[in-house]
C-alpha cells in the first residue's frame, strides 16, 4: 500500500517562510498603493471626527437652544408663531431649513405635522409626520397615529387602518398600543368588519387589561357583537 507523502515539520516551516517572503514582496511592490489607502482611511476617520467635533456638534447645540421658543409658542397654542417664528426667534420651519440632520430638525417635523393637523391641512400633516424619524416608545407611535388621524379626516379608511395598526405595534406599551388598537377597531366597525373589530377589542381586553381603554372595552365588544348578529 502506497504511503502518502506528508509534509514534515521542516517542510511546513519552509512553506510558511515562502508565504512570508511572498507577502513581503507584495508589500514592497505595492507599498505606495498601501500607503495611500491607509492614509486615505486615516484622513476619512479624522474628517468624520473633525466634522462631528467642530461642525455638527456646535450645530446640534445651537439648534437645541433655538428651538425652545418655538416649543413654548406651541404649548401656548400660538401655532403661527411656533411655525414661522416671531421675527427674533425661529419657528419650526426655520429650524428644519437651518438645522436639518440634527435632533432638533427632526423633532421639528413632528411639531410642524401636528400644527398642520390642527389647522386642517391634512395632506401637509401627513407629509411632515412621515419625515419625522421617531424611534422612542411614545412620540414615534403618536406621530404614526396622527398620520392615521389625518387619513381619517381625508375619509381614507384603508390607510387610516394601516397606520393605526402600525402605531399600535410600533412600540408595545399600555399607553399608545391600546389607544391605537381601539381606533383601529372603530375603523373596522365603520367598514362593517365586525369580526375584525371584536378581535381588536379582545386584544385590548386580554393583553392591555391595565390600560384606560380596557375599562370600557366590554361595552364595545357587546355593541360590535350585537351589530354583527343583527346583520346575519
Amino acid at each position: 500500500m502506497a504511503t502518502e507523502n506528508k509534509p514534515t515539520g521542516d517542510d511546513r516551516l519552509e512553506n510558511i517562510s515562502s508565504s512570508l517572503s511572498k507577502a513581503e514582496q507584495f508589500i514592497e511592490k505595492n507599498k505606495n498603493i498601501i500607503f495611500y489607502v491607509v492614509s486615505g482611511a486615516i484622513l476619512i476617520i479624522l474628517g468624520i471626527w473633525g466634522y462631528n467635533r467642530f461642525i455638527m456638534g456646535p450645530k446640534i447645540e445651537k439648534a437645541a437652544n433655538e428651538i425652545y421658543t418655538a416649543q413654548y409658542y406651541y404649548e401656548m397654542d400660538s401655532l403661527d408663531l411656533a411655525l414661522n417664528g416671531d421675527g427674533v426667534y425661529p419657528g419650526f420651519l426655520d429650524i428644519i431649513d437651518e438645522y436639518g440632520g440634527t435632533p432638533s430638525g427632526n423633532i421639528s417635523h413632528y411639531y410642524v405635522g401636528m400644527i398642520y393637523l390642527k389647522k386642517g391641512m391634512f395632506e401637509d400633516a401627513i407629509d411632515e409626520l412621515e419625515k419625522f424619524d421617531g424611534d422612542d416608545d411614545i412620540i414615534g407611535p403618536m406621530a404614526t397615529g396622527c398620520i392615521a388621524d389625518a387619513y381619517m379626516e381625508l375619509n381614507d379608511q384603508e390607510n387610516a387602518l394601516k397606520y393605526y395598526m402600525e402605531a399600535a405595534e410600533q412600540s408595545e406599551n399600555t399607553f399608545t398600543s391600546p389607544m391605537y388598537l381601539m381606533r383601529a377597531a372603530w375603523v373596522q366597525e365603520a367598514m362593517g368588519n365586525w369580526d375584525e373589530a371584536i378581535a381588536l377589542y379582545e386584544q385590548i381586553k386580554t393583553k392591555y387589561w391595565k390600560s384606560y381603554e380596557a375599562r370600557e372595552v366590554k361595552k364595545y365588544i357587546a355593541r360590535a357583537t350585537e351589530m354583527k348578529n343583527a346583520g346575519q
